[in-house]
């Protein structure tokens, strides 16, 4: 009688080298909901109004969506750090003002008044990020703290100075028009000016990008993120990391005021209040988590282009205006939505 033996039992496959399809890579893509989104937007508005696609209509919301871009970039990094900064917007008006008042009022070189005010960003940019790592506090906190300390300081000097909220006159300022094609020039595409603010947009959008994905400086700011904790074990500068990504926002925040500045020749003291919720938002539509340690810069970019594309939207389409905040708050309580689901996907494909 012969006895026949079981089959030997076969290796369990290694999931370091599992073969993932294309179409789950891209699902796992945190921007790939802000994408899709955005496709969908531009879709219902171009069957809306033939004027939304034309050149001079890609160029009117390009413009909106190119300064939130700016400032989106920076926002959705200090985000995957795991911290929130709510005196971002507030310091946009900062830099204009001090520029514009240094320049105007002093008699200031620009060139220099521009490297003071960005001096004064990364500090302030910097102050946010030492308090955060130092106390311990939430970042919430300090950057709300930071946001009146600001409102009130761009409020209470201007006045103090000027006797006025606003400050103008830069164009008739020494060296301007040395500067003014650095960041107020205008690219013709066929009959049609775009701001060279799109072009800003596009490099900082790509730094961003290349910094998160190929460097080191990446990889830290997702662990600190992720947790901060854990991060420190493994030799990880979190501290650093933190208060570098905060003055990013700063530096972030300077350009945008400058580009404002230079293009309108004036300055209001109002310049930017309330905009940091809008770099939150188009953050979390591009994929960010509200809990750090996961996102994408270019998600966050195609976010503040979703705003830009409702902005003129729906003025291209005739709608009531009145019912875009409405429409921002319900794409946010989506992407946040998407995002968990997303989220839950991930984890459970890596079992």
């Amino acid at each position: 009688m012969t006895t026949t033996l079981p089959p030997p039992p076969t290796a369990a496959a290694d999931e370091r080298v599992a073969q993932i399809s294309l179409v789950r890579r891209l699902v796992l893509r945190p921007e790939i909901g802000s994408l899709i989104g955005a496709a969908v937007l531009f879709i219902l508005f171009a069957i809306l109004s033939s004027n939304f696609y034309s050149l001079a209509g890609i160029s009117n919301w390009l413009d909106p969506a190119s300064l939130f871009g700016i400032m989106a970039v920076a926002v959705a990094l200090l985000m995957i750090g795991g911290h929130f900064d709510l005196s971002a917007g507030v310091l946009t008006g900062t830099a204009g003002l001090a520029t514009a008042i240094m320049t105007t009022q002093w008699g200031l070189n620009i060139w220099v008044a521009l490297l003071v005010s960005l001096a004064i960003c990364l500090g302030v940019g910097f102050a946010n990020g030492y308090l955060v790592t130092r106390t311990g506090l939430p970042s919430f906190i300090i950057t709300l703290a930071m946001f009146l300390m600001l409102q009130g300081l761009n409020l209470a000097v201007t006045k103090l100075i000027t006797g006025t909220v606003s400050v103008g006159g830069m164009a008739t300022v020494p060296y301007y028009d040395t500067v003014r094609p650095i960041f107020a020039a205008k690219i013709n595409i066929f009959g049609v000016d775009f701001k060279i603010q799109i072009v800003w947009w596009i490099v900082v959008t790509a730094i961003g990008a290349w910094v998160l994905s190929r460097t080191r400086f990446g990889n830290w700011t997702f662990a600190t993120g992720g947790d901060p904790v854990a991060a420190r074990n493994v030799g990880v500068p979190a501290k650093r990391t933190t208060i570098t990504l905060f003055m990013t926002v700063g530096a972030c925040a300077w350009l945008v005021g400058t580009l404002k500045l230079i293009e309108q020749t004036s300055v209001q003291t109002s310049q930017g209040f309330g905009e940091e919720l809008i770099y939150i938002v188009a953050a979390v539509i591009g994929g960010c988590l509200l809990t750090g340690g996961y996102g994408s810069v270019i998600g966050a970019s195609i976010g503040a282009l979703i705003f830009g594309m409702t902005n003129q939207g729906i003025v291209y389409a005739g709608l009531d205006s009145d019912w875009f905040k409405f429409f921002l708050g319900a794409m946010l309580l989506l992407a946040v939505l998407a995002n968990q689901v997303v989220r839950r996907y991930a984890e459970q494909t890596k079992r």
